[in-house]
């Protein structure tokens, strides 16, 4: 009869001595510094073979694969696709053969959007992801990573999927799904079934990983914008808002969570048992494990006092696997000196070890070094990648008609972000390999090929003041017929960025073109640079305008809009993102992308959140004008889709309720609707916020068409944190509203609840 995991994991901890016991819990290596490559030679460094035998093992091994400006991993240096499963088993076989008990190492990788690895996919960033409104296709994308993953030998994906969207000054708003609790939770709980497989049914196998779904909890609210600053909310605004996605995560089967840098009214996330404990493991039923972010544990050693005390902190809180820190390497000493009890690191090892055997990695540790040859970079995952940039792609603005584009006459591709790849691709990006990827320039002669003549000029940069550029590019307007001017920012890193220790960017006085990503949070979130300069001298030539924003954040536009004939919101769309763009312009695909974030006016409107609270906001300032530029779920498409027949039945408990609605396309284009269900509560205990996304529906339908959409109602939807902070139902009336943004709902109705 077998063993359970649980039994096995007691008789391998019974054998281990405290040394070993150590190792299991660090991640202090980074991968890239394990291994030496010099042409197609590949070997492991005495500087691994130190780190084994200082602990007779070792946990996991950070970033093997990762290739970027912060590991300076190259192309001549790092590990292809070809290469990576041989040096994965390598690294196994090692371990192996050299400890005295042999046990598996977890090699873990970043995979925000797509794998962070020379030849790795890249799919459009989060906030591009959260544009879909299509859990469905983003869980069949996140499959593929895995599948890719795995194959090169690695077993842990860090994914963000917890962070919310709350203020767009932070350099990370790329990484989150939505500024809405209820989108990002449908879209963490897709990330972690299409990484692990429904109920973890590909972890044990050669298809999934364990995903690190990161970061636990509230980084998206750090006060000002700034990334690791302390987040001023209360416990009901966490519960409400940044919780959600993480329960979805956790109900998804989560294998692993990663703690915040961030703390919480006063409590570091990393040294914070009421939520690593109480609420993750205790109310959740949270059975995987801790993974602290980069070398967060040495932030706790001056609130400590010291190391061993800061580790003792952390293992009490329920963190068990360190990243690159430099407490928890030094905990045989926290333990031989009466510090850290035992007890505290053999439920950490118990943890890391039961991933291990559940992973099946004692079982079989090595990969079929040619099975990259079936999963890495084939046309399933690109298909995917391409199919998740068309349906993120948000019309802002189409006033008469202007788009689809006829594929006649001429065009010039104008702008800082019209032909550069990398600023499609947001941050956490790999190297790319030369000739790979659709820039917008690339896209539209693809698309429309020998029928329309492009003519490019980048104009300005993306920050740089100069307008050198400008009389080129009014040059190769006055020549075309239509202008498509393509602005924004960029997350894209040089090999001339310094780096924090955590590898967050540090930039300097120098001017740069990044204005975005880890590290890179800005006071002003209007375009930068002479961007807006540019698009108005453009706008004096009487050229009709197509404007494309492809950014990682949403910026104040100004009076773009009024400057352009059309405009389009494509985010960092990935590396075929060109091709989506241009497939909208030119009518190849009619725009589905629904905005997963309010649009604010200026900066000084932030924060601009939809779902603020009754009394908040009503008031107008005296220098702007009302309301967001554009609202959390707008966005148009070429066809005209009309609402009707709102209908709403309780069942008899009157405690669940059927809403369903009509839509008919009356326009030429088939397309998706992006059907949005909101409620917002008349009475109760508390505050109510003015609206709340509480069901969405993305369909399919052809011009004449009529179809039905149905929603349920329940206690998940329905319930409250009420002023005890007890979820549940409360008595009262609920507005309900279906429609096609958060701002304009086409339909309203009422439910009651008793």
């Amino acid at each position: 009869m077998s063993l359970s995991n649980d039994r096995r994991v007691d008789e391998l901890l019974a054998k281990m001595t405290l040394t070993e016991k150590v190792g299991q819990l660090n991640q202090k290596m980074l991968g890239w510094n394990a291994y030496r490559r010099e042409g197609d030679r590949i070997e492991l460094t005495e500087a691994f073979h130190s780190e084994v035998a200082k602990y007779g093992g070792m946990g996991a091994l950070y970033g093997l694969f990762r290739a970027d400006p912060w590991s300076a991993v190259t192309f001549s240096t790092g590990l292809g696709a070809k290469e990576s499963a041989k040096v994965a088993n390598q690294i196994q076989r090692y371990v192996r053969e050299n400890t005295r008990l042999g046990i598996p190492v977890l090699l873990s990788e970043e995979c925000p959007h797509g794998h962070m690895a020379i030849d790795g996919t890249l799919l459009p960033t989060n906030v591009g992801i959260g544009s879909t409104w299509n859990p469905d296709l983003y869980r069949k994308a996140t499959e593929l990573v895995a599948k890719e993953v795995r194959s090169r030998g690695a077993h842990l994906g860090l994914i963000s999927t917890l962070d919310m969207a709350r203020d767009p000054r932070w350099g990370r708003t790329e990484e989150c799904f939505s500024e809405d609790p209820y989108l990002a939770a449908h879209l963490a709980e897709a990330a972690i079934e299409g990484l692990q497989g429904h109920g973890r049914a590909h972890i044990g196998s050669q298809d999934g990983i364990a995903a690190v779904a990161k970061h636990f909890a509230g980084q998206g609210g750090g006060e000002g914008g700034r990334n690791a600053a302390p987040v001023a909310i209360g416990e009901r605004e966490l519960h409400e808002i940044h919780l959600p996605a993480a329960h979805a995560a956790i109900k998804a089967g989560a294998m692993s969570v990663m703690a915040a840098y961030n703390e919480i009214d006063g409590v570091l996330c990393h040294a914070n048992p009421k939520l690593l404990t109480k609420l993750l493991r205790d109310k959740w039923g949270f059975d995987g494990f801790v993974m602290s972010d980069g070398v967060a544990l040495d932030r706790l050693v001056s609130l400590a006092g010291s190391k061993a005390k800061a580790g003792r902190m952390a293992l009490h809180a329920g963190v068990d696997l360190s990243l690159w820190d430099n407490v928890f390497p030094d905990l045989e000493q926290a333990v031989a000196s009466g510090v850290v009890p035992i007890n505290l690191v053999d439920q950490a090892v118990r943890r890391v070890l039961r991933a291990k055997f559940e992973l099946g990695l004692f079982e079989e540790p090595f990969v079929d070094e040619d099975r990259w040859q079936v999963a890495v970079g084939f046309e399933e995952i690109q298909h995917t990648s391409l199919q998740l940039a068309r349906e993120s792609l948000v019309l802002l603005e189409n006033p008469q008609g202007l788009l689809p584009l006829a594929m006649t006459g001429s065009i010039a591709v104008i702008g800082p972000n019209a032909d550069s790849l990398y600023s499609q691709l947001g941050d956490y990006t790999p190297p790319q390999r030369p000739d790979t990827g659709h820039t917008v320039r690339k896209g539209v002669f693809d698309v429309a090929g020998s029928s329309v003549r492009v003519g490019y000029a980048h104009g300005c940069g993306v920050m740089d003041p100069s307008r050198a550029g400008f009389e080129q590019a009014i040059l190769t307007a006055k020549q075309a017929d239509v202008v498509i001017l393509v602005l924004g920012g960029s997350s894209e890193r040089d090999f001339g960025v310094q780096f924090d220790s955590n590898g967050a960017a540090i930039l300097d006085e120098r001017k740069r073109e990044m204005d975005c990503g880890e590290g890179v949070d800005v006071s002003n979130i209007e375009l930068p640079g002479v961007q807006l300069e540019l698009a108005r001298e453009l706008k004096a030539l009487g050229k009709p305008i197509i404007g494309v924003l492809i950014q990682g954040r949403p910026y104040a536009l100004g009076d773009l809009p009024e400057l352009c004939d059309a405009l389009i919101c494509a985010w960092y769309p990935g590396p075929f993102g060109g091709i989506a763009i241009a497939e909208a312009i030119f009518g190849k695909l009619n725009p589905s992308g629904r905005l997963p974030v309010s649009i604010a006016r200026s900066s000084g409107q932030l924060p601009v959140f939809y779902n603020r609270k009754e009394g908040s906001g009503d008031l107008p300032y005296l220098d702007l004008a009302k309301g967001t530029r554009y609202p959390f779920g707008y966005g148009l498409g070429f066809s005209k889709i009309v609402y009707s027949q709102l209908r709403i039945a309780g069942t008899p408990d009157k405690h669940t309720f059927h809403v369903s609605a009509t839509i008919e396309n009356v326009g030429l284009f088939a397309g998706f609707e992006v059907v949005q269900l909101y409620i917002s509560r008349e009475q109760g205990s508390v505050t109510p916020r003015r609206r709340e996304l509480k069901g969405l529906k993305k369909v399919w339908i052809e011009p004449g068409q009529t179809t039905s959409v149905e929603f349920v109602l329940g206690h998940e939807e329905l319930g409250v944190w009420n002023y005890e902070m007890h979820f549940g139902l409360e008595a009262g009336r609920v507005q309900v509203m279906v429609g096609g943004d958060s701002r304009s709902s086409r339909l309203q109705g009422a439910l009651t609840i008793d």
